[in-house]
């Protein structure tokens, strides 16, 4: 004959199934926020992430880049918004910029009905987008800014001794 002896209790039992169980949710836990600092400090390669269009490789001092730092756009990103070729006109910026701010502003309420079936429904208030309009405004001040910055080089005269067609005139006369 088989006898068996319960030396511990159920209470006893239960309570040290809970602990390890305890235990074992906190080691998981522990990991996984391990896991999540370490995913946190890691960004792949070729991902968006933070970086807005590649603002964060305009680095170097030219004014291309103080100008994609300061409005948080590539002007290849602002065409596209805009919709645009690069080098297009001023006016047609403005023409698509008009067109999409616009679009994407909030429309006028209709006139609610005085009698009729849907007298007493309101209407669903109008939507828009915020967000898109305040990106359409940045990619119009972008190419604006980019603009102002090549209309001012152009109109710049060149520092003096440097020949306007770009040729050298050293030895033009024959003097050696």
């Amino acid at each position: 004959m088989v006898s068996y002896s319960y030396s511990q209790s159920a209470p006893k039992i239960i309570i040290q199934i809970l602990v390890t169980g305890a235990q074992i949710f906190g080691k998981a836990l522990f990991e996984a926020g391990k896991q999540a600092a370490k995913n946190a400090k890691h960004t792949p390669q070729g991902s968006a992430g933070s970086d807005v269009a590649g603002v964060r490789n305009a680095t170097s001092g030219s004014l291309t880049d103080t100008l994609t730092r300061e409005h948080r756009m590539t002007m290849d990103e602002a065409h596209l918004i805009l919709n645009l070729k690069q080098g297009e006109t001023l006016e047609n910026v403005l023409k698509n910029y008009e067109h999409l701010f616009k679009v994407n502003g909030p429309r006028p309420a209709p006139d609610p009905p005085t009698t009729g079936v849907r007298a007493g429904k309101q209407p669903a208030p109008p939507t828009h987008s915020h967000y898109l309009q305040s990106k359409v405004v940045r990619a119009r001040e972008r190419i604006e800014a980019e603009m102002r910055i090549v209309k001012e080089a152009d109109s710049t005269p060149p520092p003096p001794g440097a020949s306007p067609s770009g040729s050298a005139q050293g030895n033009a006369g024959g003097l050696s």
